[in-house]
C-alpha cells in the first residue's frame, strides 16, 4: 500500500480481497462493474465506494466527497482465486496504519456485492418481472437474500426511522431508546446514515455489550441516490444498497417486525406515509405491526403538526395505526417487545416466515419507481374525496420529490436546471403542507450545514 499524493486531502492506494460471497462473481458481473457505457455501472460503484469510505462525514451535499478526492478510483478484477479490488487514491480516513478498517471493508464489500447483482438479476436479462406487485417483492427478497440478512430466528428487528439532521436533545433520545430496545434482545435496521439513524444502533452496543448478546445485526438499508448524502454509520454492520426508494422502503417493511419513527425531516414524513398508505388497504387491516412516533419533549409540537397533518389527509384510521409517546425511551422498548411478541404469535398462526413479511400486501401504486420530474411533480393528485391509501401513495411522491431536489444528484440537477418543483393540491391540504414544510425548515432538517434554498413550491 502506497501513500498517494493529491492536491486534497491524504489519500493512500490499496489492494484488498474480499471474502465471502464476493469470491464468486461471474465474469459478466464483474465486467459490469468495471464498464460505465453500454449499461455498465462503473460511476455508480465510484460514487458508491467513495460514501462507505468516507463513513462518518457530517455532509449532506452528494457531491462534497467527489470535489474532496476528485482522483478517486476503483477497480474490480477477476481472478483465478477470486475476486480483487484496488482503490487509487482512496481516502486515507479509512484506513489505520496502512491496513484498510475492517468495517470499512465490510462496506465496501457490501456495495460492489449489491450493484453487482442489480446489474445482472434486475436488469434487462434478469429473472425478475418488475412490471408486476409479486415479481417486485421478489426481488427485493432475492436482493436481501443475497446481502445474507434472512436468516430463520425468533422475530426481533425493529426498523428504526429518524432524519440525518436532529438536534442533540434529539439524538440523546435515539440512544436512550436504542440502549432499552437492546436491553430486551432487540436488534436494529435504520437508513444507515447519521442522526437518528445512528443514535439507535449506538445505544442498543451498550445494552447488547451488557447483556453479553454477542449475535447483533445493525442492519442499514440505503440506496444509489442517498448514500453519498447519507454515508453509512460506523456501527452498521450488514450494508444493503437497493436500487431505489420504493424498493428501499419495502425491503424495510418486509424484514421489521414493527418500526420506531423518531424526529426527522422531509425522508421521514415519506417513510410515514408509505406505511401508512400500506396498512389502511383493507387487506392488511388486521395484520399487527406495531408503529410507534417518538421523541423527547422538545419534539412534542413535531408530532403534534405530523398527526395535524396526517389526520387533515388520511383521516383519524389512518393515526389510530400508531401510538406517540413522548420522553419515555423506555416505555417505547415496552410497547415494541409487546406488539412483536404478536407479531410472532400471528406469524405462527398464518405460518407466515419470521424474517421476511409476505403477509403484507403491497400494491403496485407503492412499488413502481417514482421519477421526480417537474412534470410528475405537478400531476400529484392531491385532493380529497380519494381512498386514502391511493391518496398516501401520491403524498408520499411529493415528499420523495422534495427528497430528490435537496440531496439526490438527478433531482438537484433538475432544480438547478428548471427551478423549484411545483405542488398543486386543495387548499386547505397545500396549506398544511406548505406549513410542515415550513416548520421542517425553521428546524432545520432539511441540511446539516448552510442556508437551506427550498426546492419546491406548494400552490393552491
Amino acid at each position: 500500500m502506497n501513500e498517494a499524493a493529491t492536491t486534497t486531502l491524504p489519500t493512500v492506494d490499496a489492494r484488498i480481497y474480499p471474502r465471502g460471497g464476493l469470491d464468486v462473481l461471474s465474469r459478466d458481473e464483474v465486467a459490469r462493474l468495471r464498464d460505465a457505457s453500454s449499461g455498465g455501472m462503473h460511476d455508480l460503484l465510484r460514487r458508491c465506494a467513495l460514501a462507505v469510505l468516507t463513513s462518518g462525514s457530517s455532509s449532506d451535499d452528494p457531491r462534497a466527497a467527489g470535489e474532496l478526492y476528485p482522483n478517486f478510483d476503483i477497480q474490480v478484477l477477476q481472478q483465478d482465486r477470486g475476486v480483487r479490488i484496488d482503490l487509487l487514491n482512496a481516502p486515507a480516513m479509512a484506513f489505520v496504519d496502512g491496513e484498510i478498517i475492517r468495517g470499512v471493508a465490510e462496506l465496501l464489500f457490501a456495495v460492489v456485492r449489491d450493484l453487482a447483482y442489480t446489474a445482472i438479476e434486475l436488469g434487462e436479462r434478469g429473472n425478475y418481472d418488475l412490471d408486476t406487485s409479486d415479481g417486485i417483492t421478489s426481488a427485493v427478497f432475492g436482493l436481501l437474500r443475497n446481502a445474507r440478512i434472512l436468516h430463520p430466528a425468533e422475530p426481533n428487528l425493529v426498523v428504526c426511522w429518524g432524519g440525518h439532521s436532529i438536534g442533540r436533545d434529539e439524538y440523546v433520545y435515539t440512544k436512550q431508546t436504542g440502549y432499552e430496545l437492546g436491553l430486551r434482545g432487540l436488534d436494529i435496521c435504520t437508513g444507515c446514515g447519521p442522526g437518528a439513524m445512528k443514535g439507535p444502533m449506538k445505544g442498543a452496543t451498550i445494552a447488547h455489550a451488557k447483556q453479553r448478546k454477542r449475535v447483533t445485526r445493525y442492519i442499514g438499508i440505503t440506496e444509489p441516490g442517498i448514500i453519498a448524502a447519507e454515508s453509512p454509520n460506523p456501527i452498521v454492520n450488514h450494508l444493503v444498497i437497493m436500487p431505489d426508494i420504493e424498493k428501499r422502503l419495502e425491503a424495510f417493511v418486509r424484514i421489521g417486525h414493527g418500526i420506531i419513527v423518531f424526529p426527522g425531516g422531509v425522508g421521514t414524513a415519506e417513510e410515514i406515509l408509505y406505511l401508512l398508505g400500506i396498512l389502511l388497504r383493507e387487506e392488511n387491516r388486521d395484520l399487527p405491526f406495531p408503529l410507534i412516533l417518538t421523541g423527547p419533549a422538545i419534539a412534542a409540537p413535531y408530532f403534534e403538526q405530523i398527526d395535524q397533518f396526517i389526520r387533515l389527509t388520511l383521516g383519524d384510521d389512518a393515526a389510530s395505526r400508531y401510538e406517540i409517546v413522548i420522553g419515555d425511551g423506555a416505555s417505547v422498548a415496552k410497547k415494541m417487545a409487546h406488539g412483536i411478541k404478536k407479531v410472532r404469535e400471528y406469524r405462527i398462526a398464518q405460518k407466515d416466515s419470521f424474517f421476511f413479511n409476505w403477509a403484507l400486501d403491497v400494491p403496485l401504486e407503492f412499488q413502481k419507481p417514482f421519477v421526480p420530474t417537474h412534470e410528475a411533480m405537478a400531476a400529484l393528485d392531491l385532493h380529497h374525496g380519494r381512498k386514502p391509501h391511493e391518496l398516501a401513495a401520491d403524498l408520499r411522491r411529493a415528499f420523495s420529490g422534495i427528497v430528490a431536489g435537496n440531496v439526490k444528484e438527478d433531482g438537484m440537477r433538475r432544480i438547478e436546471a428548471h427551478g423549484p418543483f411545483d405542488i398543486h393540491g386543495d387548499p386547505d391540504m397545500m396549506r398544511a403542507l406548505d406549513a410542515l414544510l415550513r416548520a421542517f425548515v425553521d428546524q432545520r432538517r432539511m441540511k446539516i450545514a448552510g442556508e437551506y434554498k427550498p426546492c419546491y413550491r406548494v400552490l393552491a
